[in-house]
């Protein structure tokens, strides 16, 4: 892959609400028993997106992904409002991925072709698993038959879809996760986000684990989950390109490279996190997290921006190391160099290349091996050092 990238701009739109939260869920989500107000969210994101927009003016958004939260509870003209607000004050390429996240309930598939008229060409559904006992055991509201009915709908309905599985849940066996891997990929699936079950602080599993209520995989089962899921994968043509994503060639999810090659996004919305290059300076923005205090600041000042800090080249230098390494393409080191000012250490690099852990391609990409991911901290923070 060619070290000088197209340039690239992604806009995150983050919708913070959910019908229930997810027993292992530690994202920015919350339940609210009345209904949104989704007409005032709706032009609180226009007016976020117009402050953003002046602050870094004359982009062209190469992809656009609605996350959450639940974005699939939002009605189709709030999706086709925060669009038409995207379009309104940046250019728009047109070949831009449009990416909403949904729920796969029978209720949400009734959506999709309100979402696909808005503009969303590209769905990625929180399948999570396909088995009604594991489903229940996520805090899930779907039955496996009903995600698998969704994903059929999507597929009809959107240009690309995806889905998200969760292994290493209780009592797994590689066995077990090998089968329902490949019923995930007979689904025609071109994408899969494949993640490994972490207990996460301050989250219900987290005090159900601690108390010995919940019982994950064994660090050995673990690994052995991990390796059927690149081995099943890689089979049936989705490789990984990078640690927990897989796809068919040419069906990567463009919004989320634009995050682990280093390049340049907007956050809007509460929580959501942006890297912008304002007079030269990359500044890591972060927006309130609270639904209705981000409302109110974005309705009194245009914004809910509560950090926006600029990033020394030490720093952007680090998060680059952090996030290209996720990839199966690698970085390119001459770009390491040009952001921190220095060249990776010879030194280390030698050292993980005896171990096995990275390999230097003849273009001088240098890439973490299959033995190398899983020990990714540690390649990561060697090399950082």
């Amino acid at each position: 892959m060619n070290s000088t990238l197209p340039d690239a701009f992604g806009v995150y739109v983050h919708w913070p609400f959910c019908l229930s939260k997810c027993p292992y869920c530690d994202f920015n989500s919350h339940v609210r028993h009345a209904p949104v107000d989704q007409d005032r969210f709706a032009r609180a994101f226009a007016r976020e997106i117009e402050t953003v927009a002046a602050r870094v003016p004359g982009r062209e958004v190469t992809s656009i992904f609605l996350g959450g939260g639940t974005p699939s509870l939002m009605q189709p003209q709030t999706v086709g409002a925060v669009l038409d607000a995207i379009g309104k004050h940046w250019r728009v390429a047109l070949d831009v991925e449009i990416t909403l996240e949904a729920n796969p309930t029978s209720v949400e598939a009734t959506r999709f072709r309100g979402y696909r008229s808005a503009g969303v060409n590209r769905v990625s559904l929180g399948v999570q698993a396909l088995d009604d006992a594991s489903l229940k055991v996520l805090g899930r509201l779907h039955s496996a038959r009903e995600a698998l009915d969704a994903v059929g709908i999507a597929r009809t309905v959107f240009d690309r879809a995806s889905f998200d599985l969760i292994y290493a849940r209780p009592d797994q066996t590689p066995q077990m996760w090998a089968a329902e891997l490949k019923q995930a990929i007979s689904e025609a699936a071109e994408h899969l986000s494949l993640y490994q079950l972490t207990v996460e602080p301050d989250t219900p599993f987290f005090s159900l684990h601690a108390t010995g209520k919940l019982k994950t995989p064994d660090e050995a089962t673990a690994r052995a989950l991990y390796d059927v899921t690149q081995e099943v994968c890689a089979l049936h043509g989705l490789p990984a390109y990078e640690i927990s994503n897989h796809a068919r060639p040419g069906a990567e999810c463009k919004h989320n490279l634009v995050y682990w090659r280093g390049q340049e996004y907007a956050g809007i919305g509460p929580g959501a996190h942006g890297r912008l290059d304002i007079d030269g300076i990359r500044h890591a923005v972060a927006m309130e997290k609270r639904p209705e205090t981000w409302l109110m600041r974005v309705e009194a000042s245009g914004h809910g921006i509560i950090t926006d800090d600029p990033l020394n080249s030490e720093e952007c230098a680090d998060e680059f190391l952090l996030m290209g390494l996720r990839l199966a393409e690698g970085i390119d080191p001459e770009r390491y160099a040009a952001l921190s000012g220095r060249a990776l250490d010879p030194r280390r690099i030698s050292v993980l290349r005896q171990q096995g852990a990275i390999v230097v391609d003849a273009d001088g990409r240098l890439r973490v091996t299959k033995a190398g991911f899983p020990v990714l901290d540690a390649v990561v923070a060697d090399l950082a050092a």
